[in-house]
C-alpha cells in the first residue's frame, strides 16, 4: 500500500475483482456548485458510473490523508464544509503534511489517479490558458499535468472562459492528443462546437481504449483529453455564451480577480448571468462524461487484461 492513500470498501473491492475504476475529481463539489446541488449531483455522476459497469473513485484529501473514494458521509462533509482547500499539485505536500482538507482539480486528481493506478478520469472542463495570458501568465497546471500524467481525462474540451486555441497550442507542444468523442469540432464546455477542431474524431470507446494502449505501452508518457460535447438538449447557445463571457471577464479584471481564484469567480458570474441555465448544463454534461468514462474504462480494463 502506498502511503497517506487510503481506498473505500468500493474502490477495494473493485480493485480485488478487477473492475474499471473511474477517478471523479472534488473541486466541482467543493468549489463548483452550490450545496446540496453539489452532492446530490456527485452521488448520481456516481450511480451512472455503477451502472456503466464500472466502480466509481471521488478523490479528495481529507484531515491529511488521500482518499480514493469516499463514502456518503465524507460527501456530505465535503459539500458543506467552508475551510477546504482548492488543491493542485503544489497543494498537495501542504494539505498533507498540516493535516489539512482539499479538493482536488484536474490536475491533482490525475496526480492521485495515476498513483492509485486508475487510468480514467470524468470531470467537467479542463483548465487551460486564460485569455490575456501573454501578459498574465496564467495557464492553468492542468495542461502541465496532461503533459506527464498518463490518465485519461474525459471532458466536455476546455471551459469557455478560456483562450481555447492558445490552450491547443500548448496541448500540442506538449504532445497531448485531443481527441473528439464523435465530434472533429472541439467542444467548449456549454456549447458543442467551438472555432477549433480535435487531432483526431473517434467514434467508439473501444477506439479510444486501442489508442490509450498504445499510447502507454509504447512508454508515451502523459494524458490524454477526451472531449466529449454536452448533449444537444442541453446545449447552450454559442454567442449568448460568448457575449456573457465577456462580461464577466471584463468584471474579473476590474475587480482584479486573477489565479486561482479566477475560475471560480467566472463560473459564478455566469451562472448568475445565464440565471442559472449553466449550472443545469454543467450538471447534465458531468453526467454525459460519466456515462462515456465508464464505457471507455471497461473497455480499457478488458483490453489492457486480454493482453496481459
Amino acid at each position: 500500500m502506498k502511503p497517506y492513500i487510503e481506498y473505500s470498501d468500493e474502490v477495494m473491492q473493485g480493485k480485488r475483482n478487477g473492475k474499471a475504476i473511474v477517478a471523479l475529481e472534488s473541486t466541482i463539489i467543493s468549489h463548483g456548485m452550490p450545496y446540496p446541488q453539489n452532492v446530490q449531483t456527485a452521488r448520481e455522476v456516481e450511480d451512472i458510473i455503477r451502472a456503466g459497469g464500472a466502480v466509481p473513485a471521488t478523490i479528495a484529501i481529507l484531515n491529511g490523508q488521500i482518499k480514493i473514494g469516499l463514502s456518503h458521509e465524507e460527501l456530505e462533509y465535503l459539500g458543506q464544509a467552508t475551510e477546504v482547500i482548492k488543491a493542485s499539485r503544489r497543494d498537495i505536500p501542504y494539505i498533507l503534511s498540516a493535516g489539512k482538507d482539499g479538493a482536488t482539480t484536474v490536475a491533482a486528481t490525475m496526480i492521485l489517479a495515476e498513483l492509485a493506478d486508475i487510468a480514467v478520469f470524468v470531470t467537467g472542463g479542463i483548465g487551460g490558458v486564460h485569455r490575456g495570458a501573454e501578459e498574465t501568465m496564467d495557464i492553468s497546471a492542468d495542461l502541465e499535468e496532461l503533459a506527464r500524467t498518463n490518465v485519461a481525462v474525459v471532458c466536455a474540451g476546455a471551459k469557455s472562459i478560456l483562450d481555447i486555441g492558445l490552450t491547443l497550442e500548448y496541448l500540442e507542444t506538449k504532445g497531448v492528443p485531443v481527441l473528439g468523442y464523435q465530434t472533429e469540432s472541439l467542444p467548449a464546455f456549454y456549447t458543442r462546437s467551438s472555432p477549433y477542431n480535435v487531432n483526431y474524431q473517434m467514434d467508439s470507446c473501444e477506439e479510444l481504449a486501442s489508442l490509450l494502449r498504445s499510447k502507454w505501452n509504447l512508454g508515451l508518457s502523459g494524458g490524454v483529453v477526451v472531449a466529449n460535447p454536452i448533449p444537444e438538449e442541453d446545449a447552450m447557445d454559442e454567442n449568448e455564451m460568448n457575449s456573457i463571457i465577456e462580461t464577466a471577464l471584463q468584471e474579473a479584471e476590474k475587480r482584479n480577480i486573477t489565479g486561482k481564484e479566477a475560475t471560480p469567480f467566472l463560473l459564478g458570474r455566469v451562472k448568475e448571468l445565464t440565471g442559472g441555465k449553466s449550472l443545469v448544463a454543467n450538471i447534465a454534461l458531468v453526467k454525459n462524461n460519466a456515462r462515456v468514462g465508464a464505457e471507455l474504462a471497461v473497455k480499457y480494463e478488458t483490453m489492457k487484461t486480454a493482453h496481459v
